[in-house]
């Protein structure tokens, strides 16, 4: 088999409707698409057009903010850290930052940072350094006896001095 006698597979290609070809054609003179109108004619938007009544998307007022670079956390819950030291993967008595938790198989790439989320039946006393962690977490890694050190945090500290 050479490249020149490639072909598709027979009934993957069907020819294009040839429209505007005589009434015998079934598709001719308004190929179609109707009388007159917007929608007879070709380069028309007409999407959200409301017959030249105000649209509802004017109408409305614009509410809310989303932003152009959204910070993107990869989401580690406070439980599969636990699990992790139970199953020697992680340990507790190092200092458990981003690369450790990749390495741990945690997450699977840091993203723009770690979050960690949610309370844990049994917090363990550990040092946390990650991006950012929920007040729940916080709490309950220090009634432990623990520290959690957050990027966000430091970076937040920064902006306000």
């Amino acid at each position: 088999m050479r490249l020149n006698e490639l072909s598709p597979a027979p009934g993957a290609r069907k020819k294009a409707r040839r429209v505007g070809r005589g009434i015998g054609s079934g598709k001719g003179k308004t190929c179609g698409r109707g009388h007159k109108g917007a929608k007879a004619r070709a380069g028309t938007a007409i999407k959200g057009f409301e017959g030249g009544q105000m649209p509802i998307y004017r109408r409305l007022p614009k509410r809310g903010f989303n932003r152009h670079l959204p910070n993107r956390y990869a989401e580690v819950r406070l439980n599969r850290i636990v699990e992790l030291i139970e199953q020697g993967r992680l340990d507790a008595k190092a200092v458990i930052d981003e690369e450790a938790l990749v390495k741990a198989g945690a997450v699977r790439r840091r993203k723009q940072g770690i979050r960690v989320l949610g309370p844990a039946e049994k917090a363990p006393k550990i040092t946390l350094k990650v991006a950012h962690a929920t007040a729940s977490v916080v709490a309950a890694i220090e009634k432990a006896g623990g520290k959690v050190e957050m990027a966000s945090a430091a970076a937040k500290a920064e902006e306000k001095a």
